[in-house]
């Protein structure tokens, strides 16, 4: 018994404590690259901080509840999760009940809290199509094509492209690895880069961020602002960083500071060495995420962590690629360190979810 328990925590140990340290290392970082923006909005620095604090209980509250419920009966919460995910997703379009910020209208005002319907989009569609694909079943791409479709339809509508391509992304996983067919889904592959083309051609700002992606310098105090300040707080920071609470870009010159730029502060003020310590602390949560996928004891528990590693890894691959500019900017969070309450909790749900996973494999 000794033997297997020393095993499993050698195994599934950084599942549990990665996130959490991050999350903590997250918490200062927020601090800092949030304090000065905090004073000048709310009149004290702690504002940010505080709330992502009191996310970061929630997260561990739910984290605790789904390490506890059976994964074996998620198919009824998933139902109910995706149509409330539907439901707040056509409410945040609506004009005085969705809160609009930055040009698209992604978060619902609760009064003390923003939630953004998004986040628990990704969640919705991990534990559904998991549940729904655990049984062998025949004429299912209708169905899921007019889901998904009408998902990442609502998600543009915000607009929120990043979000909606991980959707898509998340949902085509799941789709494959249930075993299903993916003759018809290549079939549409043309029509679905033309309706990508057209989005980006519709859209003025998806066509200027495009610009500002393929030429950084073209409009330097325009669309080309934010990806360029990043590169100066990556290139301020050198090999081994401008050291703790030295960075100069958090004095309100990098946009999103202390939510999707985040990493620019930690690359400033830790260099290269510090972001690739970082880099490495992901690398080991998300293997141990794919040897938890290999040792699933079912098809559903197997699906299920394929979509949550895949969830994670998009996470990280578009937020990351868009900070060194291999990637247009999405506003993707960085998982666990980006302030965000929303994402913080569907991420320790997720967690919470594998927990109860690993306590079925048989070691």
């Amino acid at each position: 018994m000794f033997k297997n328990l020393f095993v499993r925590n050698k195994f599934f140990l950084p599942i549990l404590t990665i996130p959490i340290i991050l999350s903590l290392v997250g918490l200062v970082f927020i601090f800092e690259a949030s304090s000065v923006r905090a004073v000048a909005e709310f009149g004290e620095s702690l504002h940010y901080f505080r709330l992502q604090a009191i996310w970061l209980v929630l997260g561990l509250t739910v984290l605790i509840f789904f390490s506890l419920f059976d994964y074996k009966r998620l198919y009824f919460f998933s139902i109910l999760s995706m149509a409330f995910t539907i439901l707040l997703l056509m409410m945040v379009l609506i004009p005085g009940i969705g809160q609009a910020a930055g040009g698209a209208r992604r978060w619902l005002d609760l009064g003390i809290i923003n939630v953004q319907p998004t986040e628990l989009a990704k969640f919705s569609v991990i534990i559904y199509l998991a549940s729904w694909f655990k049984n062998p079943e025949k004429r299912r791409f209708t169905s899921f094509i007019f889901l998904i479709g009408f998902l990442t339809f609502l998600i543009i509508l915000q607009p929120d492209m990043g979000t909606a391509i991980i959707v898509l992304l998340l949902s085509l996983v799941i789709y494959y690895l249930a075993g299903m067919n993916m003759t018809s889904l290549i079939l549409l592959a043309p029509f679905g880069l033309g309706l990508f083309y057209l989005l980006i051609k519709a859209s003025p700002y998806r066509l200027d961020r495009l610009m500002a992606y393929l030429n950084p310098s073209s409009d330097p105090l325009g669309i080309g602002y934010h990806i360029n300040q990043i590169l100066i707080s990556l290139s301020n920071g050198g090999l081994m960083g401008a050291g703790f609470g030295a960075s100069r870009q958090k004095y309100l010159f990098l946009p999103e500071a202390h939510t999707d730029s985040i990493f620019a502060i930690i690359g400033e003020e830790y260099g290269f060495i510090g972001a690739a310590i970082l880099l490495s602390f992901y690398f080991v949560f998300v293997y141990k995420i794919y040897h938890l996928i290999r040792m699933a004891p079912d098809k559903l528990s197997r699906l299920l962590s394929a979509g949550i590693f895949a969830f994670f890894n998009l996470q990280l691959i578009i937020n990351l690629a868009g900070m060194t500019g291999l990637f247009p900017l999405t506003g993707v969070s960085l998982p666990f360190l980006s302030y965000g309450g929303s994402n913080l909790l569907i991420s320790f749900s997720l967690i919470g979810i594998l927990l109860n996973i690993e306590k079925r494999v048989k070691v």
